[in-house]
């Protein structure tokens, strides 16, 4: 049972757990090419016939993966804006601009926020140039139809809407064989919009929220498409991932997002969603509607109080990967420390200070059980050498002096093993946060959503780490081992340079926690020590 706790000495344990926190907590998007830059984004996608899913009346539309419309013979013209057609109408927000092209739908979205812009730039784009479906663009079930609707331009009845903090409503309107098709849209100043899609013969369409935004690329992190289901889960799609063909009955919301931003529909009355693929399988999300519809919707940054505040099932497009059960409440515990200090990086310095607070047990365990086996260490040895060739007498000699001195061989590595999961979310809390952008610290940390300009945060986290090491309890026998450890360090100095300031700025305070705890720790070993040493004599 215990031939494990020989075979593996108690540093290769902890290696072993070093290395599955760095396989935790170090994405691999550093040592991968980066997808595709705007520039490189598809121009056109094909809109064929609609295929029936699983049978009978659930229709999706066919959109081929690896075709495109003839612009020519759907009258889509590439003119005008920053991806789509002739700008018929712009909505414009102290926070976000809107351009409405002249098939109906949003050909751009524009942050104007200063916290959003990079250098000296004025705006910042959110959908890539010419990328399709955009958001609010009708696809016919007929296909014959859908082909006609492409070569006939909407009017706007109004065209730049000033929203001054107040909401406006517009309307678009298409005639197509005598058809007539409105959107009437009313924007909020806080990205939000109602929709209402009518067509006067009541022919079966589809709607889509857009393909995701690309205004975050970099970043090893969930990008794709989310659904919320009626049972309140989350189908997510991974760009890539997409099979085509996925369809959801009564879903509550239809969103793609990238690290930071959104574009999404969600209704409390249920909606069904459709899923085609681009040619890089990648999820396009359409919203099935006979002859009308009404959605809302939301485009903008991830910001959980803004999305809060429109509907709370917005906050489902906000995801920390498969522990965002756990991540979520976190973040939340957060966001309650930022509202009474005002200040995020207090705010996770906080965090960090409550998060040990709750692991002292787990920790202080742990450290003893280190200090323990370091004392033990020079009798271990002894047995070990003692009975080299007979395992057996080896394994019954070890557990009998594990307890005698109340030693166990795991009781080091396995508190740092469970306390992995509490640091990955508090790693996916932080380098999701879109919050953290353009938030102050102190000094020199002017956002803490980017890497430290002068790497004095990834320097003191090292050396603060070495620090601890240097204290902490080993008992090394292999020369090799002990030198990997100590330059643990140094490795993940390294890795954290490019790292968010928050998430350093964690790392880093819990660092100096660890110190102040281990510090404790070994002083009433020192003094017990002590006090047995004086009753022996």
């Amino acid at each position: 049972m215990f031939k494990k706790f020989d075979d593996l000495t108690i540093q290769t344990r902890i290696l072993i757990a070093t290395v599955l926190s760095l396989l935790f907590f170090i994405p691999y998007t550093y040592f991968t090419t980066p997808e595709q830059s705007i520039e490189d984004v598809e121009v056109r996608v094909e809109q064929k016939a609609t295929s029936n899913i699983g049978g009978g009346e659930n229709a999706a539309p066919n959109l081929a993966s690896n075709a495109a419309p003839d612009t020519k013979a759907s009258g889509e013209t590439l003119e005008g804006g920053k991806g789509g057609g002739d700008i018929i109408a712009t909505i414009n927000s102290k926070k976000y601009k809107l351009e409405i092209d002249s098939l109906g739908r949003i050909s751009q979205a524009y942050l104007l926020e200063g916290k959003f812009l990079v250098g000296d730039a004025k705006e910042m784009l959110l959908f890539a140039p010419f990328s399709s479906p955009r958001p609010l663009e009708v696809r016919f079930a007929d296909a014959t139809f859908n082909k006609r609707a492409f070569e006939e331009r909407y009017s706007a009845n109004i065209k730049e809407l000033n929203l001054e903090g107040s909401a406006k409503e517009i309307i678009l309107t298409q005639i197509v064989d005598d058809v007539e098709i409105k959107k009437i849209i009313t924007f909020y100043p806080n990205g939000g919009y109602d929709l209402r899609v009518e067509n006067s013969a009541e022919k079966k369409f589809f709607i889509s929220p857009g393909m995701r935004p690309v205004a975050d690329e970099d970043a090893f992190v969930f990008k794709g498409a989310l659904v919320l289901e009626n049972d309140d889960t989350i189908e997510k799609i991974e760009d890539g991932d997409a099979l085509g063909g996925e369809y959801f009955v009564n879903s509550f919301m239809a969103a793609t997002a990238d690290r930071y931003y959104t574009t999404l529909f969600y209704t409390k009355e249920g909606m069904n969603v459709a899923v085609s693929k681009d040619k890089n399988s990648n999820a396009q999300l359409f919203v099935e509607a006979d002859g009308s519809i009404n959605l809302k919707g939301y485009i903008g940054p991830k910001d959980y109080e803004i999305m809060e505040s429109i509907d709370p099932i917005l906050t489902n497009a906000i995801e920390y990967g498969f522990i965002t059960f756990f991540a979520k409440p976190l973040f939340l515990l957060l966001s309650y420390l930022h509202g009474l200090i005002g200040n995020w990086g207090w705010a996770i310095v906080m965090l960090t200070f409550l998060v040990r607070l709750v692991l002292y047990p787990l920790t202080y365990k742990g450290m003893v059980s280190m200090q323990k086996l370091k004392d033990i260490a020079p009798k271990m040895k002894e047995i070990q050498a003692k009975y080299k060739g007979d395992h057996q007498k080896m394994q019954a000699h070890m557990m009998e002096l594990y307890k005698k001195h109340g030693a166990n061989p795991m009781g080091g590595c396995l508190p740092m093993l469970m306390q992995i999961p509490v640091f990955f979310a508090i790693y996916r809390v932080l380098y999701n946060a879109i919050e953290l952008k353009g938030a102050e610290w102190i000094l020199w940390i002017e956002d803490m959503s980017v890497m430290d300009p002068y790497f004095i945060l990834p320097i003191l986290m090292g050396a603060s780490m070495y620090l601890h090491q240097r204290m902490t309890p080993t008992t090394f026998t292999d020369p090799m081992q002990e030198k990997i450890f100590r330059y643990l360090p140094l490795i993940f100095t390294i890795f954290f340079i490019t790292f968010p300031s928050g998430l350093v700025l964690y790392w880093f305070v819990n660092n100096l926690f660890s110190i102040l705890q281990q510090y404790i720790i070994n002083k009433t070993m020192e003094a017990k020590k002590k006090a047995a040493k004086s009753n022996e004599q």
